[in-house]
């Protein structure tokens, strides 16, 4: 079981990675093309981002789990991996309002959760 202190340094890291403006980008266009994702040259011809700069953005992100790539014949298919991007989001929203009590935790993240399905249907 992750400490807490991990989960801090892990989601540190992974907002790190898109904390850079071209990787923020790339997240964005690959969530529109969610679940399918894109080429890297449809990301590339998109976002006019050299092809070498490119990989070492795409590298970053899949090292952190926050995109995922799979391979058909010579093609490398990213897509946005939704299920560690909903994780970052519950872990930003779990402190949610737990001083005050005025809405619950829960309330916030189960309508992205419903929406993440409503993608996969």
């Amino acid at each position: 079981m992750e400490t807490e202190q991990a989960k801090v340094v892990r989601y540190a890291d992974m907002f790190a990675a898109i904390g850079a403006e071209p990787r923020l980008r790339i997240l964005r266009l690959l969530l529109s093309a969610h679940p399918k994702g894109l080429i890297v040259g449809d990301i590339q011809a998109g976002l006019g981002i050299p092809n070498s700069t490119l990989s070492h953005h795409l590298e970053k992100m899949k090292n952190e789990d926050l995109v995922v790539v799979r391979r058909d014949r010579q093609f490398l298919w990213y897509s946005a991996n939704v299920e560690t991007l909903g994780e970052l989001l519950a872990f930003l929203y779990s402190e949610c309002c737990s001083r005050n009590r005025a809405v619950q935790p829960g309330s916030v993240i189960i309508p992205l959760k419903s929406q993440s399905r409503k993608g996969k249907s």
